[in-house]
């Protein structure tokens, strides 16, 4: 009796496998494609990130294999387009921006003579 039920129970497994495998294929297939496309629509000016974390701005994509990469100022690098990683949306603030700009709302003024970093009398 344990022998059949293993036995009905092997396909079962066996499918759930493959139907998970088929479903991460075509998510991974779809954002393949979408780097794809991105990397082949990068235009000048754009700021991006490539595979090894160098961030910089595009300054020539005119060439179909390589595009230009202004990593400081004056210091122009050719990369592949395959080692473009992702495009850094310059639009929103950084965590570093966000975080300097909360401090600031703070108020980071010194304490008065008396008071605790709260503002608050000392005992």
């Amino acid at each position: 009796m344990g022998n059949s039920l293993s036995t009905a129970f092997l396909p079962i497994l066996l499918l759930a496998f493959l139907a998970m495998m088929f479903l991460t294929s075509r998510k991974q297939r779809r954002q393949v494609a979408e780097t794809q496309l991105m990397q082949s629509n990068l235009a000048e000016g754009e700021v991006v990130t490539t595979t090894s974390g160098l961030r910089g701005t595009v300054v020539d994509a005119s060439y179909e294999e390589t595009i230009d990469l202004e990593i400081a100022p004056g210091v122009v690098t050719t990369w592949l387009r395959a080692a473009v990683r992702d495009k850094v949306n310059t639009d929103e603030p950084t965590e570093a921006e966000a975080e300097s700009s909360d401090h600031d709302a703070e108020g980071t003024t010194e304490p008065a003579a008396g008071e605790t970093p709260g503002g608050r009398p000392s005992a």
